[in-house]
C-alpha cells in the first residue's frame, strides 16, 4: 500500500516535523547544549516513524519533492547576498591567512576521507561525504552534494543518509572540542585578551550581538525575497548554459551563491539598494530548515546500516585531525596570540560542523577569558561564505580524480 502526499500535505508535514524538532530540542538539555539543529532532530524522528510504518504496516509513504531544490538553492543564494566585500578590510592580513589555513584543512579532510574509505574497500564517495563536504560544509552542503551523488553519473543511493550522519557527528564533535582546544592554548602560552581594539563598535555589535533585533517590514521582505528569486533564476540559467556549452559541471547551488555575491556587491557599490542582512538571513535559515527537515524525514535508514563502521572510522580520523590541525596549523599561522586561540576554537566549530557551532565555541571562550573582536569578524565571513565557495571548487577538483572515473 502506498500513501502519497501532494504539495500542500507535504508542506504541512514538513512544518509539523520541524516544530516537533524545536519542541524536543528545547526540552532535552543535551540537544540544546551541543546545538543539534532542530531539523535534524525532527527529521530523524520522522524518518524512524516512517520506517516503522513501512516495516510493520507495509505502508509506503511518498512526498511531493517539487520544492526541495528551490529551498536548497534559496539557502545558498542567501549566503551569497550576505557577502559584503567592504567587510574584508576589517579582517586585514589575518583574514587572508585564515583563508589559506581553512583551505588546507578542506584538502586534508578529503584526502583522509578518500584514503580511509579506499583502505576499507568502500566507495570513495563515502570518503568525500565524510570529508570536507560535511565536515566543513555542514548539513546544508552535505545534503546539497548528496543530492548530486544520488543522480547520474554517480548513482550512490545512500548518499543522503551518509551525509546527514556525518554532518550530525561532526556538529557534535565540533562543539565538544572547540573550547578545550582554546583553553589548552591559552593556558600553555599564557595568552591574554587585547585591551585595545581598532574595530568600530558597530562591527562588534554585528558579530558579537547577533540576536539584536531589527525591524522587518512587508516592503523590505518582498525586496529581499525578490533578490533571492533573482539569484535562483540567473543561477539556474547559468548552470544549464555552462553545462550545455562547455561540459563543465558544478552544482547549481554554487552558481546561485556566486550570483548572490555579485548582486550584493554591485548593489552596494552603486548604492541602488542596501541588502537587509538580517532579513536575508531569516529567509535563508527558513529555507535551510525546511530543506533539511524534508531531506531527513525521507532518508532510507536501512541503507545506512551496512556503512556504519566505515563512516565511524572516517569520522574519528577527522576529529583527531581537526584537533591537531587547529593547534599546530590554525593557531601557529594566525599569530600564536589570544585572537589565534579563539580562531582555533572557531575553526573546530565550522571545520567539523557549522558556523553557529563556531560562534558558540568562541562565545564560550570569550565569556571566560575576554573579548576577541577580530575573531568575531573573521569567522562569520569565512565560515558562512568563503568556505562554501572554496569548498565547492576543491570538491569539484577531487571528483576529477581517477577514483571517481565515470
Amino acid at each position: 500500500m502506498s500513501l502519497n502526499f501532494d504539495f500542500y500535505a507535504t508542506l504541512v508535514v514538513i512544518v509539523l516535523v520541524l516544530l516537533l524538532g524545536f519542541f524536543i530540542t528545547d526540552k532535552i538539555k543535551f540537544l540544546k547544549d551541543y546545538n543539534i539543529p532542530e531539523p535534524v532532530v525532527g527529521g530523524a524522528i520522522a524518518s524512524i516513524i516512517i520506517l516503522l510504518i513501512y516495516s510493520f504496516g507495509n505502508i509506503s509513504i511518498k512526498f511531493d519533492n517539487s520544492f526541495k531544490d528551490p529551498l536548497m538553492l534559496a539557502f545558498f543564494a542567501s549566503i551569497g547576498l550576505l557577502a559584503d566585500f567592504s567587510s574584508l578590510k576589517k579582517g586585514g592580513k589575518k583574514l587572508i591567512i585564515f583563508l589559506f589555513v581553512i583551505s588546507g584543512l578542506l584538502i586534508t579532510q578529503n584526502i583522509i576521507g578518500i584514503g580511509v574509505a579506499s583502505v576499507m574497500g568502500q566507495n570513495p564517495l563515502i570518503g568525500m561525504l565524510g570529508g570536507s563536504i560535511t565536515m566543513s560544509g555542514g548539513h546544508g552542503t552535505g545534503a546539497a552534494w548528496a543530492n548530486e551523488f544520488i543522480k547520474a553519473p554517480y548513482f550512490f543511493t545512500p548518499a543522503t543518509e551518509v551525509a546527514i550522519a556525518s554532518a550530525t557527528f561532526g556538529l557534535i564533535a565540533g562543539g565538544i572540542i572547540g573550547g578545550p582546544v582554546a583553553r589548552f592554548l591559552i593556558n600553555k602560552y599564557n595568552l591574554k585578551t587585547k585591551q585595545e581594539d581598532n574595530l568600530s563598535h558597530e562591527a562588534i555589535l554585528n558579530f558579537e550581538e547577533p540576536q539584536k533585533e531589527k525591524l522587518i517590514t512587508p516592503t523590505s521582505f518582498i525586496k529581499s525575497l525578490a533578490l533571492i528569486g533573482l539569484c535562483l533564476l540567473i543561477g539556474s540559467y547559468l548552470s544549464s548554459w555552462i553545462k550545455s556549452s562547455t561540459g563543465f559541471t558544478l552544482p547549481t547551488f554554487v552558481y546561485c551563491l556566486f550570483v548572490g555575491v555579485v548582486l550584493r556587491n554591485v548593489l552596494s557599490i552603486s548604492k541602488v539598494h542596501q541588502v537587509f542582512d538580517r532579513e536575508v538571513s531569516v529567509l535563508g535559515n527558513v529555507s535551510l530548515s525546511l530543506f533539511l527537515t524534508f531531506a531527513l524525514m525521507t532518508v532510507n535508514l536501512w541503507e545506512l546500516v551496512s556503512l556504519a563502521l566505515p563512516i565511524l572510522v572516517i569520522l574519528i580520523f577527522q576529529v583527531i585531525t581537526m584537533i591537531l590541525y587547529s593547534i599546530f596549523i590554525t593557531f601557529k599561522f594566525c599569530g600564536k596570540d589570544y585572537d589565534a586561540a579563539v580562531l582555533a576554537a572557531g575553526h573546530c566549530g565550522f571545520g567539523l560542523g557549522a558556523t553557529p557551532t563556531a560562534m558558540v565555541n568562541m562565545q564560550a571562550v570569550t565569556n571566560h577569558y575576554g573579548p576577541s573582536h577580530m575573531a568575531f569578524i573573521i569567522v562569520p565571513l569565512c565560515g558562512a561564505f568563503f568556505i562554501d565557495i572554496i569548498n565547492a571548487l576543491i570538491i569539484n577538483a577531487f571528483l576529477y580524480l581517477p577514483f571517481f572515473a565515470h
